[in-house]
């Protein structure tokens, strides 16, 4: 069975907590109501995508995701 994937809002929110809190996998898992290696392959993705915290503030969610899956707006 595939995993539910997270909308933006709740990606956001496992970044802020790893790069502006510096929340651990496991905490941030737990906050966000996700499993630990989940946030760890959002934020590899997230890494390999070239973001980083601050997220420019012109960036929706489409944006975000379209630069995440690798692909251009």
């Amino acid at each position: 069975m595939a995993a539910e994937r997270l909308n933006m809002r709740q990606i956001r929110e496992v970044l802020r907590l790893k790069w502006e809190c510096g929340f651990s996998d496991r905490k941030t898992a737990r906050s966000c109501a996700i499993s630990r290696p989940a946030v760890a392959e959002y934020v590899k993705r997230a890494q390999a995508a070239g973001l980083s915290w601050p997220l420019l503030p012109a960036w929706d969610d489409a944006t975000l995701e379209a630069r995440q899956q690798g692909t251009s707006v």
